[in-house]
């Protein structure tokens, strides 16, 4: 299908001959994906998120902006009486209409990058997929057609940098650290606006309401989302935007203007904070590499789009990802040598394991299971499942190579990178420890929340595929 063929396209229903089985379909019905049905359990657990997510993210950056990044400092203070949440919001810089501008500036540039520059990178960079590419089936049955040019936009947005820091001086490279604190503010007034509009879209005008799920909880649908693909027009996705553009094209903006504060304060640049930017910038142009790839995963695949993603990716993602790199800033660590080199092994050992694993999937998943993997030919399960729209559709679960070690070892890779990013900062503070422990339970409530989904899909076609690979995050352990 090309471009002007539309941004989705229904596939025709397969020929069944009786309506034995009608009452069993309809019970199934889009029982896979988000949930229907909301517990007291889930419920508070969502209410709980709501109110203290953006209380975590202030606290942390009011603690390295007043008390050197040190937890146990800012807690004393609170314990012995010399400070209060409310005294430290007082201290705290507040909102500013340059910040304002800068930030509107930022998000309407990566718009105009996303909606306005069809790619063409894939067009002379070998194995570089982009341009319109299909994504996964809704649970209605639907294919959302995307416009990939993620990597397009970060490369233009970094050479624009570039050429700034090294030629034109339009403004400092440290503008984002120096105005940081005022740039919360705007990230979070933009997070709350995009959900509360996704949240009303969905009741008025949803993009396609056969893949809307109201649970009837104000909390739940504000928070996990209620339309699948929020869009404007055929092109503008709200999930492919928000998850991929001013997020993550900035997180390694974010690092290099903490780098350059480095080199202002101190005159020279750390290798712990080398060692972060080059991590995590491995990280981020891999994520653009492969975001057509990014179309089959979870976030696309499964998450209906609310404050989760919405807000998440405006504030919890640019602020709290980037933490090591600002702990740098109060607290520059030269580390030896052989720690530094062992650092970096540690992350390009796990990188390894998190791509080499994906692309295992990708290509079993390209080529229906006719390649190789480890040398040989890939064994799998064949599975079937039942979409909104009662079509019985096929599918293969892989159980070769990394993916008959363990059910998400691409998972283990990226808990080991991010590892590797809190060890840079050395061992003198709590803070940048904050990334792993936070990675560690979201991977493993995704692996549960995953599997629970794959559970309700594909039914006992998915107890065979777990009795075929036992372990989640690692071999013989877990």
């Amino acid at each position: 299908m090309s471009a002007s063929e539309g941004a989705r396209k229904r596939h025709k229903a397969r020929p069944s001959g009786t309506n034995v089985g009608q009452k069993e379909k309809k019970a199934e019905v889009g029982q896979w994906g988000r949930a229907w049905e909301v517990d007291w359990f889930s419920l508070t657990g969502v209410i709980l998120l709501l109110c203290l997510a953006p209380f975590i993210v202030f606290f942390f950056i009011m603690t390295c902006d007043q008390y050197q990044c040190s937890i146990s400092l800012v807690l004393l203070d609170i314990y012995n009486g010399d400070a209060s949440p409310l005294s430290i919001l007082k201290q705290a810089p507040s909102f500013t209409w340059t910040a304002a501008k800068i930030y509107a500036a930022w998000v309407t540039f990566q718009v105009v990058l996303y909606r306005c520059i069809p790619d063409v990178t894939h067009k002379f960079l070998p194995g570089y997929v982009g341009g319109v590419q299909e994504g996964a089936r809704t649970p209605a049955g639907l294919i959302n057609m995307y416009q990939i040019n993620g990597l397009q936009c970060w490369i233009i947005t970094h050479a624009l940098w570039a050429a700034n820091a090294y030629h034109f001086h339009w403004f400092s490279p440290t503008i984002i650290f120096d105005t940081w604190i005022p740039l919360l503010w705007c990230t979070n007034i933009l997070g709350y606006t995009v959900s509360i509009c996704v949240f009303i879209k969905a009741y008025l005008f949803p993009t396609n309401p056969e893949d809307c799920k109201f649970t009837g909880n104000f909390f739940y649908d504000f928070m996990m989302g209620i339309e699948f693909n929020p869009r404007i027009g055929k092109w503008f996705d709200f999930k492919l935007f928000f998850n991929g553009r001013p997020g993550i094209v900035a997180w390694t903006l974010i690092n290099l203007s903490y780098a350059a504060k480095q080199q202002e304060l101190y005159g020279y640049v750390t290798n712990s904070m080398i060692l972060v930017n080059v991590l995590q910038a491995i990280y981020v142009l891999d994520f653009f590499w492969n975001e057509a790839w990014y179309l089959k995963t979870i976030d696309i695949c499964h998450d209906h789009f609310g404050w989760y993603l919405g807000w998440g990716d405006c504030v919890w993602l640019p602020f709290l990802y980037t933490l090591q790199g600002l702990y740098l800033v109060y607290n520059p660590v030269q580390l030896s040598s052989p720690y530094a080199w062992s650092i970096l092994a540690l992350g390009l050992v796990g990188y390894y394991i998190f791509r080499s694993a994906n692309h295992q999937k990708d290509l079993f998943r390209r080529t229906q299971g006719e390649c190789k993997i480890w040398g040989s030919k890939p064994s799998f399960i064949e599975c079937s499942y039942r979409s909104a729209d009662g079509r019985i559709h096929k599918s293969k679960l892989l159980t070769s190579g990394f993916w008959g070690a363990a059910r998400h070892l691409n998972y283990t890779g990226d808990l080991l990178g991010s590892l590797a990013y809190c060890m840079a900062c050395g061992l003198g503070h709590l803070l940048p420890y904050f990334y792993i422990i936070y990675m560690t339970i979201l991977l493993v409530h995704r692996c549960i929340r995953d599997e629970h989904r794959c559970s309700s899909k594909y039914g006992k076609d998915w107890k065979r595929y777990t009795s075929a690979v036992r372990y989640r995050l690692l071999p013989g352990i877990f």
